[in-house]
């Protein structure tokens, strides 16, 4: 025997088993609208340094796969270096930087141009100085990525490292 309440229950069932489920409105197209970052920060999170002393710091980056960046000194004038920065209010100054020779790179499409470039992972060595406490430092990374058929706009990405200076 259906009472007035079971029979409103099976009405509200009814009436919500017509309504599309999230999912099924989604339509998938095949095409992903995620882009990993073409250059990711991987390493120092923290280092400890001398106040007021020059130290070297390892940077640890890596370029996603099928991606290049131009190297710190490109093979063309008209092509974007690679260069690392420190803001000047961070209480951490950049002396110098070190960066890596870059591999030479051919496009397929213009097999007589020799790119300077960097793939996969890399390291600048960058030598700071701090005044003494903690800073949280935002390093700006300055590059272009390019694949085999086209380059992407220059992106400056942000590298925290937080600098304890003793």
């Amino acid at each position: 025997m259906i009472t007035a309440k079971s029979g409103m229950c099976i009405a509200i069932a009814i009436a919500l088993a017509g309504l599309p489920a999230p999912a099924q409105t989604t339509i998938f197209t095949g095409h992903s609208t995620f882009k990993p970052a073409a250059v990711e920060y991987l390493f120092p999170e923290q280092v400890t340094v001398t106040a007021g002393k020059p130290t070297t710091v390892t940077l640890h980056f890596r370029i996603a796969p099928g991606l290049h960046i131009n190297s710190h000194t490109p093979s063309e004038d008209e092509l974007i270096p690679t260069t690392l920065s420190i803001p000047g209010d961070s209480g951490v100054r950049l002396e110098g930087a070190v960066y890596p020779p870059g591999a030479e790179f051919t496009l397929p499409l213009d097999p007589k141009t020799k790119l300077s470039v960097y793939s996969g992972e890399f390291t600048i060595q960058a030598r700071i100085v701090a005044t003494a406490g903690d800073h949280l430092v935002e390093a700006q990374l300055h590059y272009q990525a390019c694949d085999n058929h086209a380059c992407m706009p220059p992106r400056t990405m942000t590298a925290a490292i937080d600098v304890i200076a003793k």
